[in-house]
């Protein structure tokens, strides 16, 4: 398959996974928003028609009273006129699989493997990034069900295969594919609690209440449940779908817990919004979340390297000599490497000025050893250095300079 191919099935399959993405996260953040915002209704005969809860609202000059039926309004028939909140899911799912399936499997050999981190062989990769998504799911949903009415532990322990599965991706594939792969992990958890639990749930509730029978409560339960859980997972996943700009992230030696740690700031964030819909306004939560951010920018800040005292002056011809060996590949306006019809974010190393344009970015890619990719082309610990004292020492691109 050509690059170019590539190039355009990536753009479509990540507009499409974006504007489906968009689609699920605000049905989904609205159904949490109008849940926990129903008031007792005010007519006595809407409390007759089995009338829970409703809200008033207004938006786009018009008013507007949902109401919500626990087991469907009593004395009358339940419309036909359904609408489901479920194909967002699937294709937001399906269309994240396409760019996993696209990135990290058919260009396994430069996104997902790192042989820095573990030397494996291509086949051996997809697998366990497939069996990672499945795994994942297998555990939560089994977790779910052993601790079934115990969510405080259920949480804890949610939180512990969480930490746990990012540990083990930092173990196993180049940063950036750890970061994705947990993301993936926890949007198959998402889509599958909604195609496994929400909505045959509620289908079995409507063919209950069409035959004339009273639905069990336990569907609705199981779908509530799965529900407050995917609202919970959201800020993180959404976190893991911008992280590739963000190589100060997963380029961190400790990548798999600054992942934790911006998460769990995800989740406190989300915690705030969940309880001011029920009218309980706790700000120590979004400040307890801006708290541990800042403590994480401070904590992984890189250092300020001077120039060694005992470095030797390095020319822009060693430099230029390192790039050419190590970055050209995929850094060039006509890339060699493989799976690349462009040169990565547009960064062109060919010319000295291109370079020089580029010097701060070098380093600190260099250096966080993010770049080259997985290490394709081995650049060494002494090149890497070679360019921190360059970019220390001001990082002239005079080819004059000794």
């Amino acid at each position: 398959m050509s690059a170019y191919l590539v190039d355009w099935l990536n753009l479509l399959l990540r507009w499409l996974h974006l504007i489906a993405g968009i689609a699920w996260i605000g049905a989904s953040f609205y159904f949490v928003m109008l849940d926990n915002s129903l008031k007792p209704p005010q007519k006595p005969d809407d409390r007759r028609r089995g009338v829970f809860g409703e809200l008033w609202a207004v938006h786009g000059g018009g008013f507007y009273c949902s109401q919500k039926f626990l087991a469907g309004p009593q004395g009358e028939a339940l419309s036909d006129d359904l609408h489901w909140s479920k194909w967002e899911a699937y294709t937001t799912w399906l269309s994240g699989m396409g760019l996993l399936t696209l990135i990290y499997w058919h260009g396994a050999a430069s996104w997902l493997i790192d042989k820095s981190v573990l030397d494996l062989a291509v086949p051996a990769a997809v697998a366990i990034s497939a069996a990672l998504l499945a795994g994942g799911w297998l555990i939560y949903d089994a977790l779910c069900r052993l601790l079934e009415g115990r969510e405080n532990l259920l949480a804890a322990l949610l939180f512990v295969l969480v930490t746990g599965a990012a540990w083990g991706l930092f173990h196993l594939f180049a940063a950036r594919a750890a970061y994705l792969h947990l993301g993936a992990m926890l949007g198959t958890i998402m889509a599958a609690n909604v195609f496994v639990h929400i909505i045959p749930g509620q289908k079995r509730m409507v063919a209950d209440i069409r035959a004339g029978r009273t639905p069990s409560p336990r569907p609705g339960q199981i779908g509530k449940q799965r529900s407050v859980h995917n609202t919970y997972f959201t800020l993180p996943v959404l976190f893991v779908m911008i992280s590739g700009h963000y190589p100060m992230t997963y380029g961190h030696p400790y990548g798999w817990a600054v992942l934790v740690a911006i998460m769990l700031a995800g989740v406190l964030i989300r915690q705030f919004f969940v309880l001011r819909h029920r009218g309980q306004v706790r700000p120590v939560l979004p400040l307890l979340a801006c708290a541990l951010l800042a403590a994480l920018a401070v904590a992984i800040a890189p250092a300020q390297a001077p120039a060694r005292a005992t470095a030797a002056a390095v020319s822009f011809a060693q430099v230029q000599a390192v790039l050419a060996r190590r970055c050209l590949a995929c850094h060039a306006t006509h890339p060699t490497q493989p799976g690349f019809a462009r040169a990565p974010k547009g960064v062109v190393l060919e010319r000295p000025e291109q370079i020089a344009a580029h010097a701060t970015k070098i380093g600190a890619t260099v250096a966080s050893k993010y770049m080259p990719l997985g290490n394709l082309t081995a650049m060494s610990d002494e090149e890497r250095g070679l360019i921190a004292d360059w970019v220390a020492q001001g990082a002239t691109a005079d080819q004059n300079r000794p």
